[in-house]
């Protein structure tokens, strides 16, 4: 009998009943951040008295309207993604995993070029220099990438997964978060500090639904907060000005 309990498999961990509840809202709330962040100057921008972007325009370039669009549409899918899962639609969430991924390409592509063409034309936000800042919309893309393909890679993985997409969207918000009233002039620690209380959000529910944090919102949340640093650091040094005055010309 012994032999035989032992050589029984171990029951596969199974996701905590509140997590479709958990990941659903958390992707309405980032939603909501995104929304609230852009709504003057993209989302409500027709109904609104002409208002500046962050970087002072008044006005939105063609990449800067495929650019918005783009990602606003990488959003909506997220929220369906999750919303399939919460409703165990699993199989219609599969196949729509191949249409996130390859928006997430184009989304890396059209964001560096978005990037690369405002510092070009210097746009950034008031008394930065637009070479420094473009390490801030670039190191977005660099951490996004990784993100989305690690994600993708560990699809059967459902614990890892959702994980990992959570802090792909988490490592947009930045943007976002800066243009709240009040945030832009507080610098980088504040808006991706803000952005990363969705990390907190997800390190907190671990604990109290599981009594441990999964790793990937330990390596992963290290990876995007440890990014903020260095971005600050590498976008002062001379060899960074020469890269970006190389990619800019």
């Amino acid at each position: 009998m012994n032999s035989i309990a032992a050589s029984r498999p171990a029951k596969p961990v199974l996701p905590h009943a509140h997590d479709r509840a958990f990941y659903t809202g958390m992707a309405v709330a980032m939603a909501v951040t995104v929304f609230v962040g852009f709504a003057p100057t993209f989302y409500l921008r027709a109904f609104l008295p002409p208002r500046p972007t962050i970087s002072g325009a008044v006005t939105l370039t063609p990449l800067a309207y495929v650019h918005g669009g783009l990602f606003t549409g990488w959003m909506v899918l997220f929220l369906v993604q999750t919303s399939l899962v919460a409703a165990r639609r699993v199989d219609i969430h599969r196949r729509l995993g191949l249409l996130g991924v390859g928006m997430a390409a184009a989304m890396v592509v059209v964001g560096t070029w978005t990037a690369i063409a405002a510092a070009a034309r210097g746009a950034a936000p008031p008394g930065v220099d637009p070479l420094v800042f473009l390490a801030i919309p670039l190191g977005d893309m660099v951490l996004f990438a990784p993100l989305v393909a690690t994600a993708f890679w560990l699809r059967r993985n459902k614990e890892a997964h959702k994980r990992l997409m959570l802090l792909a969207f988490i490592s947009l918000l930045a943007a976002a978060v800066a243009r709240w009233p009040g945030v832009q002039p507080l610098g980088p620690p504040a808006f991706y500090g803000l952005s990363y209380l969705f990390i907190v959000a997800g390190v907190v529910y671990d604990l109290a639904t599981r009594r441990r944090i999964h790793s990937v919102y330990i390596w992963g949340g290290l990876f995007l907060v440890l990014s903020v640093p260095l971005r600050l650091w590498i976008s002062g040094t001379e060899a960074w000005r020469a890269f970006a005055e190389f990619l800019t010309r």
